[in-house]
Parts: C-alpha cells; structure tokens; sequence
C-alpha cells in the first residue's frame, strides 16, 4: 500500500479479500483501523453472474445447473462450488467480525447501486467522512451495458463505462434451480440481515420472479 498524507485516503479493492480465510488476520495486523466496504447482491444473481464470466473463458464447462447440485434429483445444493459458496455472506462475514467492529464496515447493495448509484455513494462518502462531491449529476446510465456510467460533469470526456467482461447476458436457467437456490440461501441471508441491521430485500426479488414465471 502506497504512503498515505494527512488529508488523504487511499483506497484498494480486491473482491476476493472477503471470501478469503485469513485476510481478516492480515489486514488487521496491517491497519486495524481501517475502514472496510463490501458490495454485496442478490446471491443467485451473483452466483449466475460468476458463472457466466467463467462461461466466457471456458466455454465447455457444464451447465449451471449441474455444477449447482451434488444431486439434482435429491435437491442436494454443491455448496463448495465456489460460485454458490462466496454468496454465503454470512459464514464470511463472521470471519470478519473477529478482528473488526460493525462500525468500521459498510455494505453496498449492488441493486441499488445500479438504480440510484448517486444515492449509494452518497451513504459510502459519509462512512468514509468526506463531503458529498460525487453526485447523480456524475451518473448516466447505459441501457446497452445496463448499468450507471461514470461522467465528469465539468467536462465533455467520454463518460467511464463497465469493461467488456461486465453486463454480459445471462444463460437461460432452469426456474426450478432458481427457486431450489433462494430457498438454499434464505436462511443465510436472513442471518447476514441480522448482524448488519440492514434488510437487502432479496426475498423480494424470489417473490417477483415466481410471479412472473406463473404469467
């Protein structure tokens, strides 16, 4: 990590950082008073997301839908696939929580950062104590990639959009894999609800796509 000034905050992101063992133990060694902040998203959109930007590498791997069970016809969940596994935010954010407090941790919900990222960064500046300057004036958003871009609004550069490897289109998944899914994650999300005193009203999402699958 480069040397930080007085008056300046330096930054780093590493999205594996959460999912690993001992990261938690190290960087609490490095700077214990480091100020974390985890964007998390619905765990069957992520967990289809992960596959599809393996998909595109290795275009002959199985479908999602085996690599998702250990046994489909018993319903038995392969939670060690590392696609299913990571969206366990619960059991990892546990890790975490043995070196630091709530306090120094905020939680970005990737839905809403894509529908109101100006409001998102709004809450993620005042966690990081610093004044509002990044606002919706900042934001336009891409309906080809379907997601926000970044824009200088003081000048005509051309805005700073996702790379290539992100907003790809999802595979076509079986609704019954789905559904198996959200019923797998529920209890966790319910329990990763509870330590953060935040509700990501994933379950909503489960309730809309049931009612569109019945129209």
């Amino acid at each position: 990590m480069p040397q930080t000034l007085e008056g300046q905050i330096t930054m780093e992101k590493t999205p594996s950082y959460f999912v690993t063992n001992h990261a938690p133990k190290r960087i609490h060694s490095m700077a214990r008073d480091i100020k974390l902040i985890i964007v998390v998203r619905n765990p069957v959109t992520r967990a289809i997301s992960d596959y599809t930007q393996t998909l595109s590498k290795k275009p002959e791997i199985p479908t999602f839908e085996v690599l998702a069970f250990k046994n489909r016809t018993l319903g038995l969940i392969d939670a060690s696939w590392s696609a299913l596994r990571i969206g366990i935010y619960a059991l990892h954010l546990e890790s975490w929580m043995q070196y630091f407090p709530l306090s120094q941790m905020h939680f970005v919900s990737g839905e809403r950062l894509i529908v109101d990222p100006a409001g998102e960064m709004a809450k993620v500046q005042d966690f990081l104590g610093l004044k509002r300057i990044v606002t919706d004036k900042h934001f336009y958003f891409n309906k080809t990639k379907g997601f926000p871009c970044l824009k200088k609004p003081e000048d005509s550069s051309t805005p700073r959009c996702l790379g290539k490897s992100k907003g790809r289109t999802h595979p076509k998944i079986d609704p019954d894999v789905i559904r198996r899914l959200h019923k797998f994650y529920k209890p966790f999300n319910m329990m990763f609800y509870q330590m953060t005193g935040q509700n990501f009203e994933w379950e909503l999402e489960e309730d809309s796509e049931s009612r569109s699958s019945q129209d």
